[in-house]
């Protein structure tokens, strides 16, 4: 029986490789990556995976993916994932997050009426640093770096395609996502993906391993292991009630960073040696998520940040 066929746009990336795994039990998959932070080491060997090397920024490579499949499903993953990076170079990743969702939306709305879900991967940066808290979906957003903006546009252009043109799709911002193949060597590296590499490098003996602490560490984040994101996203993908709807996807749990760092500590044994410098520019200071909207299409969260952590380390 011929499987659909699913698009991972940065399916080669720390979400993707980890979504197209998932996908792979029901769908044949193509990833469309360029590789600019993913690996093919994030990717399982399979007969119903296709690799095509190009960029979402590429209207050409776009439209070639487009003329050579028709897909049931799209997760658009691919992006400069940094609010650091956004910050240093915004023209460069405005191409990337924005260009590159358009020429996406615009090649699969000849495909409309076969894609069952267009699904863009956005993010809790949408919400900037407007201090009502819980997050959710119907919050005021007002985003405070470019990454946030590009996010914010991009999710309105792809709900926009779905009530315009009949392009069903869904957004899901997700907040701080972590777990295993995420890599700790990029400076715009998730937190919880540098401190594990330190605790290793500790447990090894690395005298200098050492953790750098932007701020006082009372920051508060909602980490969501990477599973948890894999499942929320397919779920958005086969539900027809998720159609035209923004979904915050997060653990509905919220840590300060030295709670983080405290709880590492117990579960490796070791006392993580601490750097401190002053905040960066667009940090911000509390962020967590209401995800009532999600649990009602029947998300369940199934690890803890303790859990995650475990499996993580």
């Amino acid at each position: 029986m011929k499987k659909e066929t699913v698009l991972v746009t940065g399916g080669a990336g720390f979400i993707g490789g980890h979504l197209v795994e998932k996908l792979l039990q029901k769908y044949h998959i193509v990833v469309l990556d360029n590789l600019s932070t993913g690996t093919m080491m994030n990717l399982p060997e399979s007969p119903h995976l296709d690799f095509v090397f190009g960029d979402v920024s590429q209207e050409e490579d776009v439209a070639q993916v487009f003329a050579t499949y028709t897909f049931t499903y799209i997760f658009h993953l691919a992006a400069v994932a940094s609010v650091a990076a956004s910050i240093e170079n915004p023209v460069e990743t405005h191409r990337i997050n924005m260009n590159g969702t358009i020429y996406l939306l615009h090649a699969a709305q000849q495909q409309a009426a076969h894609i069952q879900k267009f699904v863009f991967a956005s993010s809790a940066a949408v919400y900037g640093s407007e201090p009502t808290l819980p997050k959710k979906e119907s919050s005021i957003i007002a985003p405070i770096t470019p990454y946030g903006i590009d996010k914010w546009a991009s999710e309105s252009y792809v709900i926009t395609y779905s009530q315009l043109f009949g392009l069903k799709s869904s957004a899901a911002r997700f907040f701080n996502v972590y777990g295993p193949r995420q890599n700790p060597t990029s400076p715009y590296s998730g937190v919880l993906s540098i401190l594990t590499d330190c605790f290793q490098r500790v447990k090894a003996g690395d005298e200098t391993a050492n953790f750098t602490l932007y701020g006082d560490g009372s920051q508060v984040r909602d980490f969501v292991y990477v599973g948890d994101v894999v499942n929320a996203l397919i779920l958005l993908a086969e539900s027809e009630e998720s159609t035209s709807e923004v979904y915050n996807i997060a653990s509905d749990q919220r840590h300060t960073l030295l709670e983080v760092i405290g709880m590492y500590e117990t579960i490796t044994g070791e006392k993580l040696p601490l750097t401190y410098q002053t905040a960066r520019a667009g940090d911000i200071q509390k962020s967590y998520a209401d995800i009532e909207k999600i649990k009602k299409l029947g998300f369940v969260v199934e690890d803890s940040l303790e859990t995650g952590l475990r499996k993580y380390y």
